[in-house]
């Protein structure tokens, strides 16, 4: 029932509006055929407007409009225009009428097409049923007619506007890629750009923002000199060019001109004074011009009387030209030509500065993301976080497709997928090969990445095995992972761009690597301390302090939720003679022996600890005494009934047999009356000296009230 209402007020919350208009147009239609009290119509009124006004306001919030929204808006503005002309006229087919056909346009023109063929369809069913019931004007052919001119409305309206607005997003997209190709072509005539071969995988949003900010930065240094330049010399116009790569064309790079109309170019390097200046890579001063003189980036006759043109020079290569003009017909002098020259090589240090700038600012965006990835790493404890902290890292650091790390098994010489990132990850995770001639294997062997320069083929190399594959893609690097020369692992990286591992990528993604290898080694070392803390060296088991922590969990959980815990005290028989008789090693084979029968003997949720020397401790949650005297026959049993082989031979060139038993002590919680650990293993510790003090080689379970002993079982009371 509660599931019920909360879905009934959910869909009243998102209808709300969508009820209101049909409340409001059965209201409408109502007070329209019997007379209302002007009170009802006023609440009416008020209810219309406010509905209105909250649902305009949620839709103009919105940054893009819903189904939803655009419906309830429209309908809304249906039952208001139509409460406008019924009012106002007091009938349909009055003055204010047209107004129908405006609110179906201009719903028609802004709302989603599903929302606004809705809202026409209500148009026509309240304009109907106004007719109907109403008004009470049921003329079929005026319905028919004002249908009608309301599907025409509401066509033209939705074809032609929206025609329009495409046509308009089309013409502002071409002119903003036009925008976009032009910045790129000036950061690649100023050299903003990476070498190819030196390319840190920068993602394209930051790489992007970075040669914009640069590019304009040198338009604005540039514009700033040329007014100068202008000022100065009382110039009609001061244009610097620029060349693109393949030094075939020049373009506008910023102009400071009196001229409105300048032609930004492109221009052929040879068109009239640019091909003589940059023939003879000489500046070129000519006076007296005829108004015929053709100057590539006036349009029409000629302006001015006086030009200079100057190359500018990078490094003894041409890289521009300056060009400044005058009307008057006094030629330029020396002094003006030196402050040319000088506007020239300002020029030249502003893009030279700019490009520094921008390289510093790659080069510190790729050390925030190494220093990000170096953190989390540090923070990553096992070797699960390190590799996912790894993948992350590499991702973040070279915006790759394609991303794996593999761990190396040095004792059994195979390679294991540990975590995929950017493909399926079912079909690789988990998947383990023997060292081969893999790009994977290679790369551990050499202590290099491999393929040389990230080209992959696919039909010639091998990232893992010939069936088990990452995505086809152009640009793979394999990185290998090692700490003291020692292999742990390998970085695996795809992209789908060609040649996506340049220089300093690779130089980069090896630092990485190199941080997730020492990353990974320092979780395996504190996984080891942690096994050395809290298990037994020789069996492998918990010690006695991890299990003394696990065993207060466990009573606390008895206590709380009243359930059974009892607790197995196994100690081995005349264990001092074996070790007499046979050496410690001897004895330890014993001891790790019977540390394997418990271990196989007991169940998931129990917990097994040597206590030191020959004694083990096993604690069973929701485990009754009887169950735990059966668990504990079964130990005995086992270990009576196998045979252990000493290291050295006997006389005869033989291993010595040994055979021993063990004597078990049991107690259970809430059994034993104590409440505490202490209690429970006091009592386990008692029950297993009267098992000694009764022959060894049998289980005693401590319980208040004396029960009839087994064969090889006895209780102490």
């Amino acid at each position: 029932m509660t599931a019920f209402v909360l879905s009934l007020l959910q869909f009243v919350r998102v209808t709300f509006a969508s009820l209101v208009s049909l409340a409001l147009a059965a209201c409408m239609v109502i007070s329209t055929s019997t007379p209302t009290p002007l009170w009802a119509e006023a609440v009416a009124g008020a209810v219309l407007f406010a509905t209105v006004a909250m649902c305009v306001s949620a839709r103009a919030k919105a940054i893009e409009g819903t189904f939803r929204r655009d419906l309830e808006v429209g309908m809304l503005f249906v039952v208001l225009v139509y409460a406008i002309v019924t009012r106002g006229d007091g009938k349909l087919d009055g003055a204010l009428y047209p107004l129908v056909y405006v609110c179906v346009g201009l719903v028609s023109a802004f709302a989603r097409p599903a929302a606004a063929v809705i809202s026409v369809l209500f148009a026509l069913c309240l304009d109907g049923a106004l007719r109907l019931w109403g008004v009470r004007h049921g003329n079929v052919a005026r319905f028919l007619y004002a249908g009608g001119f309301m599907t025409i409305f509401a066509s033209l309206n939705a074809l032609v506007l929206r025609g329009e607005i495409s046509r308009v997003r089309r013409a502002l997209e071409a002119r903003v890629k036009v925008e976009i190709d032009k910045l790129r072509d000036d950061a690649r005539s100023y050299r903003l750009h990476t070498p190819a071969n030196a390319r840190v995988a920068v993602r394209p949003n930051e790489d992007d923002r970075l040669v914009r900010s640069g590019v304009e930065e040198i338009h604005q240094s540039v514009l700033f000199a040329l007014k100068v330049l202008r000022q100065a010399l009382d110039l009609h116009t001061a244009v610097l060019l620029w060349q693109n790569d393949a030094g075939t064309h020049l373009r506008v790079s910023e102009v400071s001109s009196d001229e409105p109309n300048v032609i930004e170019g492109p221009f052929l390097v040879g068109d009239g004074i640019f091909g003589a200046v940059i023939t003879q890579q000489s500046m070129v001063s000519l006076s007296k011009l005829k108004p015929g003189y053709k100057l590539p980036y006036y349009v029409g006759s000629c302006p001015v009387r006086s030009v200079l043109a100057l190359p500018v020079f990078e490094h003894d290569k041409l890289r521009g030209v300056l060009v400044i003009d005058r009307k008057s017909d006094e030629p330029f002098g020396a002094r003006e030509e030196e402050l040319a020259q000088e506007a020239c090589r300002y020029a030249v240090r502003a893009v030279q500065n700019e490009r520094v700038f921008v390289q510093l600012e790659r080069a510190k965006v790729e050390q925030g993301k190494l220093y990000r990835a170096v953190e989390q790493l540090n923070a990553a404890i096992s070797e699960s976080e390190v590799v996912d902290a790894g993948l992350r890292s590499a991702r973040e650091i070279t915006s790759v497709d394609f991303a794996a790390v593999t761990l190396y098994d040095e004792a059994r010489k195979s390679h294991e997928i540990r975590a995929v990132s950017g493909a399926d990850e079912t079909g690789l995770v988990g998947e383990s090969f023997r060292a081969n001639s893999s790009l994977v294997s290679m790369a551990l062997e050499n202590k290099h990445p491999l393929p040389l320069r990230g080209e992959y083929d696919e039909k010639r190399q091998v990232v893992f095995t010939r069936n088990v594959t990452p995505p086809n893609m152009p640009s793979i690097i394999v990185l290998p992972m090692l700490v003291h020369d020692r292999p742990l692992g390998t970085l695996v990286l795809g992209s789908r761009r060609p040649r996506a591992f340049g220089d300093a990528a690779r130089s980069m993604l090896e630092v990485l690597t190199s941080h997730v290898a020492v990353s990974l080694a320092n979780a395996r070392m504190m996984r080891r301390l942690e096994e050395l803390a809290t298990l037994d060296g020789l069996t492998g088991l918990l010690n006695k302090r991890a299990m003394l922590e696990v065993a207060d969990q466990k009573i606390k959980a008895a206590k709380r939720f009243g359930r059974k815990l009892s607790v197995l005290v196994t100690d081995i028989d005349h264990f001092k003679k074996v070790n007499d008789t046979y050496g410690h090693d001897a004895g330890d084979v014993v001891i790790k022996g019977l540390g394997e029968i418990l271990r196989r003997q007991r169940r998931s949720t129990d917990a097994i600890a040597r206590f030191g020397g020959e004694e083990f401790v096993v604690i069973c949650e929701e485990t009754d005494a009887r169950g735990a005297e059966l668990l504990a026959e079964r130990v005995r049993v086992e270990l009576g009934k196998t045979t252990f082989h000493a290291p050295k031979v006997g006389p005869d060139g033989q291993p010595v047999a040994i055979r021993v038993t063990c004597s078990i002590g049991v107690s259970t919680f809430p059994d034993t009356g104590g409440d505490t650990w202490e209690d429970l293993f006091k009592a386990a510790d008692e029950a297993l000296y009267v098992s000694k003090r009764s022959g060894r080689n049998r289980v005693t379970v401590y319980a208040s009230t004396q029960r009839v002993p087994s064969s090889k079982t006895q209780h102490a009371a």
